[in-house]
Order: C-alpha cells, then sequence, then structure tokens
C-alpha cells in the first residue's frame, strides 16, 4: 500500500472488526507493518475489549499504540459501543465526524460510524465496515470519487452502493454469505453426496450454479437441486459446495444489476479469493470489472477518521 497515504508519527492500531473476524495491523512510520486475525464480533463470549488486548499483547511490548481506530460490527449494538448511523447521501467528511470515541487502558480509540439509507420503496438498509472501505477506495483511486459509480462490496453481507462525486447515495444488502454458511454447515442440501474434497469439482460446481441462476431466478426452487444431484446423478459434496455458491453469487448479481440497470462498470472491493468468484459471475454481465484488495481500502478509509473533529 502507498505509505504517502498514512501521516502517522508513532504507530497505531487499525482493526476491521466485522461479524466473521477480526482483521488488526499494526502500523507504523506510515505503513502496516504486521497483521493479527481474530474472532469476529458474531463469535464472542467475552467482552470485546478483553479481545482487543490479547490481540495487541505481543505489539504491546514495544509500548503502547498512540491510538485505536477501528470499524465495522464492533461499532453495532452487538459490538463494543454502539456508533451512529450517518444517512446517505454521506461523503468522507461527514461520516468521519460521526465516529463514537473512547478509550482502551488510556488509548484513544475511535470506531467508525455506519452509514444507513432509505431505498425506493421505503425499506430501510444499513451497512457497517463497508462504507469505511468505500471511502478508502476513493481515496486511493481518485477517478471513483468523480461522476457516478457501483460499488460492490462480497462478504458475510454484501453490498452494491451507488456513489456520486464522492458521496455514498444510497446501497442495498444482499444475505449471500451468511445463508451460504447455514446452507453449508446446517442444512440438509451438503449431506446425501461423497464428502471427499475436491476443488475441480467444487469449480465446476460453481460454474453450473452460475449458469443455474441465469436460467431460473428462483432461488428457493433451485437450492433442492444440490442434494437431489448428490442422491439422483452421482454429484459430490464439493460440486454441492460449489453449486450453492454460484446460484446464492448468480442470483445477487442478477438482482443488484436488474436495479442498477443504467451502470455499465462495477468496482469490487473484497477478499481477493472472493473477488474472483465475483468477477466470473459477472464476466457475461455486459458490465466492465476493476477490483480492489479490500484491506488496502479499509486502511485507507481508516486513515481518514484521524482528522474528524
Amino acid at each position: 500500500m502507498n505509505g504517502e497515504l498514512f501521516d502517522i508519527m508513532g504507530w497505531q492500531a487499525f482493526g476491521d472488526w466485522g461479524t466473521s473476524r477480526l482483521r488488526l495491523f499494526r502500523v507504523e512510520d506510515g505503513r502496516p507493518r504486521e497483521r493479527c486475525d481474530g474472532p469476529g464480533i458474531g463469535a464472542l463470549d467475552t467482552a470485546p475489549e478483553t479481545i482487543l488486548r490479547e490481540a495487541l499483547a505481543g505489539w504491546r511490548n514495544q509500548g503502547d499504540p498512540d491510538a485505536i481506530r477501528l470499524t465495522g460490527m464492533v461499532g453495532s449494538r452487538n459490538g463494543w459501543v454502539e456508533a451512529p448511523y450517518v444517512e446517505c447521501p454521506a461523503d468522507a467528511s461527514g461520516w468521519a465526524r460521526g465516529a463514537a470515541r473512547l478509550d482502551l487502558d488510556g488509548i484513544p480509540v475511535v470506531i467508525a460510524a455506519g452509514l444507513a439509507c432509505t431505498r425506493p420503496g421505503g425499506a430501510h438498509d444499513v451497512m457497517r465496515g463497508e462504507e469505511t472501505q468505500i471511502f478508502g477506495a476513493l481515496r486511493l483511486h481518485a477517478p471513483l470519487a468523480d461522476g457516478r459509480h457501483l460499488i460492490a462490496l462480497p462478504g458475510t453481507h454484501s453490498k452494491w452502493a451507488e456513489v456520486e462525486n464522492g458521496a455514498i447515495t444510497g446501497f442495498r444488502t444482499f444475505f449471500t454469505g451468511e445463508m451460504f454458511a447455514l446452507l453449508r454447515d446446517r442444512s440438509t442440501l451438503m449431506r446425501a453426496g461423497d464428502m471427499h474434497a475436491s476443488a475441480d469439482e467444487e469449480e465446476a460446481g460453481f460454474g453450473e450454479g452460475l449458469a443455474r441462476a441465469a436460467q431460473d431466478p428462483s432461488l428457493l426452487g433451485t437450492m433442492f437441486e444440490a442434494r437431489a444431484a448428490q442422491l439422483r446423478a452421482g454429484r459430490t459434496a464439493s460440486w454441492a459446495l460449489g453449486f450453492l455458491s454460484g446460484l446464492l453469487i448468480g442470483n445477487e448479481i442478477q438482482a443488484a444489476t436488474i436495479a442498477a440497470s443504467a451502470a455499465t462498470r462495477v468496482c469490487l472491493i473484497g477478499d481477493p479469493r472472493l473477488v474472483l468468484r465475483y468477477e466470473r459471475a459477472l464476466a457475461g454481465t455486459g458490465l466492465s470489472v476493476n477490483s480492489l484488495d479490500g484491506d488496502n481500502c479499509a486502511l485507507a478509509g481508516l486513515e481518514l477518521l484521524g482528522s474528524a473533529a
């Protein structure tokens, strides 16, 4: 990451703390130097500040950080402290001013605000963490801050956001990642075939799931095909896993791109492995795609919190 974006004199801890995991970075001399991972807010059975102390312990042997900046579900009602939602349309400065502030053992802590919007038709939506990546992306890539853009952030709760002249004007959430985890871990759909893991069969299943989503948008009417194919066509559990992934991602993209029918391009932000799947799924939509690393965007977005009063 370009260190010129940072103006840090000592070291600080930057964290993206979502539902599924904590990604914590030691940022020193203007650059992210080390990273450690921890459990997500959704998996905690102890206080978040206890987990944070444990994650920081090795680094604090060399002295405490000047500050801690966090984004994600750590600022939710089920997190450490509830940071407010800033209403859309929201630009980076308005969002940064909404951050919650507290301390950990005397160390200043800033927790990013979330964003809220009301979609056409009156439905409410919220995000926490993805807005930090979006504003970071606008900072890293100046063309995104000019004109209208569609930005997709695959994940546990995938977001599709509309950005205009540097402000997030609205967005829509898809339950894709969490639904996939529930189907994989708790449903009967994965319990009928050979459990031997095969990356090739999973990829084949993913392609068939994408094709099936394009043929039939009825998700509830196609999901059971993952089990039936294991029972009747000799498909493996690996194939079924890929099929479900393709089905869910394909369904998400169908709905999101129909809603954004005027868009000609989309920017993907997230984990490179998951982004690759979305790139494949978007290949047949006619949209041009560019992709950015989610951690880099989150770090650049967290840097914006330093100048907020």
